[in-house]
């Protein structure tokens, strides 16, 4: 029921909150009841127009403690119709939507089968690092090649990317010289990083995982990217686009040049996140 206040938790137990405030909750699922992680909720109060926004846990719930008030709740989630619900938000009480469905979008269609070409002036490949706990240090590489095979049926695609080791760029020469060295990827010995992705799953939504092998620095290891479908334009060529994102450990690729400040306090760390930002064109076109 939309609006029904309660009092009771996820779980049956008590809610507890702020008497001066209100207490929202949104139960999401996707078109067959199950929860829907990961959607955006935005909401905005209808008088002042001020603007808070969550997330969707594991579980599909998206809580928000807000001023008492009218509200206008607007939800998202890739590869699903966009949503909006009015709510009254009152203090000291929960407010809750529950069961909210969120359907397909049939408007995003997927690749037909063949080849589709990364176009290297629209596709980033980019890294974050963390340096001496404090800052994160961000990098590209800037030359490579790359494409996605699409299967008769999506789950049979494969993709291939070839990176120059040595095109790093964190936009400071020194670092990116000690990055090219054997401290770090040795480009002179291991001058490609490569990616292939041989198994697609479908997940909620527009996402999916891919399953491949990441060969770098010598050392070949299993890699999972955590895909986003963004679905088809045509400008100069039928294009797909797509965004993926995962994880990595320096040590796992034998990287393990490191140095330890005072206190034990390492230069730099040792998870790498990836950040793929992909444009595909059709047969290269």
């Amino acid at each position: 029921m939309l609006g029904r206040k309660r009092r009771t938790g996820q779980r049956g137990g008590p809610v507890t909150f702020n008497a001066e405030a209100g207490l929202l909750s949104v139960r999401l699922g996707d078109q067959n009841g199950r929860p829907l992680a990961g959607a955006h909720v935005v909401i905005q109060h209808k008088r002042t127009q001020r603007q808070t926004s969550t997330t969707s846990d594991d579980f599909g719930l998206a809580v928000s403690t807000l001023t008492a008030g009218t509200y206008t709740v607007s939800i998202s989630a890739g590869g699903y119709l966009a949503q909006t619900r009015s709510v009254e938000v009152a203090s000291g009480d929960h407010t809750a939507i529950e069961d909210l469905r969120l359907e397909p979008d049939g408007n995003l269609r997927l690749p037909d089968p063949g080849e589709w070409v990364l176009d290297p002036d629209h596709t980033g490949i980019r890294f974050i690092a963390r340096h001496i706990g404090l800052s994160e240090v961000h990098g590209r590489f800037t030359r490579f090649d790359g494409s996605i095979n699409v299967g008769r049926r999506i789950e049979d695609s494969t993709v291939e990317v070839v990176i120059d080791a040595a095109s790093i760029d964190t936009a400071a020469e020194k670092r990116d010289a000690h990055l090219r060295s054997p401290d770090f990827l040795d480009v002179e010995r291991f001058p490609a990083i490569r990616f292939h992705g041989t198994r697609f799953r479908r997940a909620p939504g527009d996402r999916w995982a891919i399953d491949g092998t990441l060969n770098l620095h010598g050392a070949s290891r299993g890699v999972q990217l955590d895909a986003g479908y963004l679905g088809l334009r045509t400008w100069n060529g039928d294009r797909l686009g797509a965004i993926a994102t995962t994880q990595l450990h320096r040590e796992d690729f034998t990287i393990n040049w490191q140095q330890t400040l005072a206190k034990g306090l390492v230069m730099v760390g040792s998870t790498i996140e990836i950040k793929l930002d992909i444009q595909a064109i059709r047969g290269g076109a």
